[in-house]
């Protein structure tokens, strides 16, 4: 049983890796094709009758994890200068606005349909509302490089700004004064934990020598988001912090503080921690969609009663991100397909307690909106022609170069 289970992981593992390869191509994101795969091995479990453990357990674990790494890797990926500042303003009023403007909406229109009360309505909506980054990120890789780094700061975002708002509204009964400054006092407190322990982990990741230090960095940071999480702290933020803190230790080598670091030597083990990110992130969001897929029932895929739901929530979603992509002077192919539901809305799904639970969003309908969203954007990325707008890009860049490069040559 041990060697037929380790040939089973090791061959879903292997095709999962073709399916991410072979995106390049098909243009199918592999999250629809891990969905599908869980769900056809859990066909053929029930069809020669094997008997599995409850799995369901693992999932939020998976979860978790998954989310932390994911965060990790998007922060490892954004860069801190002067010539990054409109983008990142337009990437967080392009994960915030929609945020806040679709919860409050579909919570009003939960509240008004099914008579339940305003909180719980809007817990349930807010898992609806965040980007997944998880799949955003992996999918865009085929796009011009202003839109890719546009995909990966918004959807970071969008999975702290997600997560930290949800939390807010799940862990308060009341809002007002005292909520709001405590919620202010929690921020400041993971702000000084999160500088702390960001000098402690980059200390460690210079100065070990060990023929093992990045395992220990990462279940480092695992631990302290999970304590401070116990603690009610926006944990998420943390990991924002070390992964942009150093990311970017170019912008932050004049600082003689650094110099204690040996910053050309954290450079390098940087890059190698960063690799080492990005395939457990891999192995781990894998895991998670197969398992998904393979606790997915059949009638709740085809469950039709939700799926007028689904498709009204889509539709609402692409209008307010064309509304905000317009605002922000933005291009609307392809960024406008860009939209995934993913790992971050089934973990908050997962989190709602069965008191704050309300009956339109279940199950359901939260594969149903995760997999519409997907196949948008699959669409919309084989339409908008990568290639070409690489090459427009490449175009405009050259000739930016040779302006430069003329006006230099009159200066002198």
């Amino acid at each position: 049983m041990t060697t037929t289970i380790i040939i089973t992981l090791c061959t879903l593992l292997l095709i999962a890796y073709l399916f991410d390869y072979s995106f390049k191509k098909t243009k199918i994101p592999s999250v629809i094709l891990l969905l599908l795969l869980g769900w056809l091995v859990r066909q053929g479990t029930m069809l020669f009758e094997l008997k599995l453990p409850d799995l369901s357990s693992i999932l939020p674990i998976l979860g978790t994890t998954g989310l932390i790494l994911i965060v990790l890797e998007g922060s490892l990926e954004l860069e801190l200068n002067k010539s990054k500042v409109t983008l990142i303003k337009k990437s967080f009023l392009g994960a915030l606005a929609p945020l806040l403007a679709l919860s409050f909406l579909m919570a009003y229109i939960f509240e008004q349909y099914g008579g339940y009360t305003f909180r719980d309505s809007l817990i349930n909506a807010i898992p609806l509302c965040v980007i997944s980054s998880a799949i955003a990120i992996p999918s865009v890789r085929n796009l011009s490089t202003s839109n890719k780094e546009f995909v990966i700061y918004e959807s970071s975002l969008s999975d702290i700004l997600g997560v930290v708002f949800f939390n807010f509204i799940l862990r308060n009964e009341t809002f007002g004064v005292d909520s709001f400054g405590m919620f202010g006092l929690q921020l400041v407190v993971i702000c000084v934990i999160s500088f702390v322990a960001t000098i402690g982990l980059s200390f460690l990741l210079s100065r070990l020598e060990h023929h093992i230090k990045f395992v220990p960095i990462i279940l480092l940071t695992i631990l302290i988001y999970a304590i401070s999480y116990v603690y009610h702290l926006p944990a998420l933020i943390f990991i924002l912090i070390f992964g942009l803190s150093i990311g970017n230790l170019n912008e932050l080598h004049n600082l003689k503080f650094f110099d204690v670091f040996r910053t050309d030597i954290l450079n390098k083990e940087v890059q190698k921690f960063k690799e080492l990110t990005i395939e457990a992130t891999f192995l781990i969001r894998s895991l998670f969609f197969l398992l998904f897929g393979y606790l997915l029932e059949t009638s709740e895929i085809l469950n039709t009663t939700t799926l007028v739901w689904s498709v009204g929530i889509v539709v609402l979603i692409f209008i307010l991100r064309a509304l905000q992509l317009k605002l922000s002077n933005l291009p609307l192919k392809p960024l406008l397909f860009v939209a995934p539901r993913g790992l971050i809305t089934v973990l908050l799904f997962l989190s709602i307690s069965p008191i704050n639970n309300i009956g339109i969003v279940n199950k359901s309908l939260i594969i149903q909106v995760i997999v519409l969203t997907v196949l948008v954007m699959m669409f919309g990325v084989i339409i908008s022609n990568p290639e070409k707008a690489e090459e427009e890009q490449k175009k405009a860049a050259e000739e930016k170069e040779k302006e430069e490069e003329e006006q230099s040559t009159k200066a002198v």
